[in-house]
């Protein structure tokens, strides 16, 4: 069998510095830390976040062999000057080799880079690449700019030229009065977030412009994407002449183009999730370790009936060992 992969998972750096008008740790106890930005409270952490030993261990309760280890998106800085947020960038990069250092067979570091300058952005993966990353994290947009923006394709084009795996992250949600409720920019907001940029990608005409060997992964089962795709390819042929945008096929032609995780938490919508985008593109993930994650992680993959064993191996670790190029 192979070796179970969880290909979501975040970290923030206990050593973390504080820089001006960049989030920062309030350190509360040995194994405690509060998020801040600015002097607002923004996320409560544990050393779940930064120890080594302490993720090996829940690792191990959960029959996970080994974690794709990516920044909190929190922390990208694409509001910044690029030149600021490259040595953010930096920062957090060189500090999650510190963690993964501790148990090098079982971490993957995933990098992150300054998006809203393609040119840098490129500079730093080829960085962290050379130092020991194996991919990149980045957000679905820098400001209003989407992933078929040109010079996030430019970077995408690098991706794909220098073999890195990419996995998207949905960030800087919309706030609003019906959205500061119940967490509702999370509940809501982020699959709405992935939604928009595969939406992206196809109808900008970014998937048709981008090699085909890219390898990019969005976070949270494509967000909303999957249920709504029937939708999309009803709008795409129905209303062609705005719909359609600069894609050349509709989009559930592309659907072979990016993979998916699989924290969905419901056999149903594993289901779903599964019947669309093929037994082939999805992965397991977990948002290790987040509240609103899944623990044990890979649950609803172990537990889905309708999946052969086969099908299972390639959900909990094959397609993520093609996805990393193990």
């Amino acid at each position: 069998m192979p070796k179970v992969i969880d290909v979501h998972t975040h970290i923030v750096p206990k050593g973390w510095p504080r820089m001006d008008g960049v989030p920062w740790l309030r350190i509360d106890s040995e194994r405690e830390a509060m998020i801040m930005v600015g002097e607002t409270e923004f996320r409560a952490i544990t050393a779940q976040c930064w120890d080594a030993y302490t993720r090996v261990t829940d690792m191990r309760d959960d029959a996970v062999d080994v974690q794709v280890v990516s920044p909190t998106p929190v922390f990208f800085g694409y509001d910044k000057p690029a030149r600021a947020a490259a040595n953010v960038a930096a920062i957090f990069n060189d500090l999650t080799l510190s963690i993964t250092q501790g148990a090098p067979e079982q971490f993957i570091p995933f990098c992150q880079v300054p998006l809203q300058d393609a040119d840098l952005a490129c500079e730093e993966l080829d960085r962290c690449r050379a130092n020991g990353h194996v991919g990149v994290e980045i957000g679905n947009h820098v400001g209003d700019r989407d992933l078929d923006d040109a010079g996030v394709v430019q970077f995408l084009q690098h991706c794909a030229a220098t073999n890195t795996p990419v996995f998207v992250h949905p960030w800087d949600m919309q706030t609003g009065p019906r959205l500061n409720r119940w967490m509702a920019q999370w509940l809501t907001g982020m699959p709405g977030e992935t939604h928009l940029s595969i939406l992206a990608l196809i109808l900008g005409g970014a998937f048709d412009r981008l090699p085909s060997d890219l390898k990019i992964c969005f976070a949270h089962g494509g967000g909303s994407f999957p249920f709504w795709l029937g939708r999309a390819d009803n709008a795409w042929h129905m209303r062609n002449d705005v719909v359609r945008g600069k894609s050349e096929n509709p989009p559930s032609h592309y659907v072979d183009r990016f993979y998916v995780d699989s924290v969905v938490f419901t056999e149903p919508s594993l289901r779903l999730l599964t019947d669309v985008m093929g037994e082939d593109r999805v992965m397991l993930g977990s948002d290790y370790p987040y509240p609103l994650g899944e623990r044990p992680a890979g649950k609803v993959v172990r537990d889905a009936g309708f999946l052969s064993e086969a099908q299972r191996e390639k959900l909990l670790g094959g397609n993520a060992t093609t996805f990393l190029g193990l």
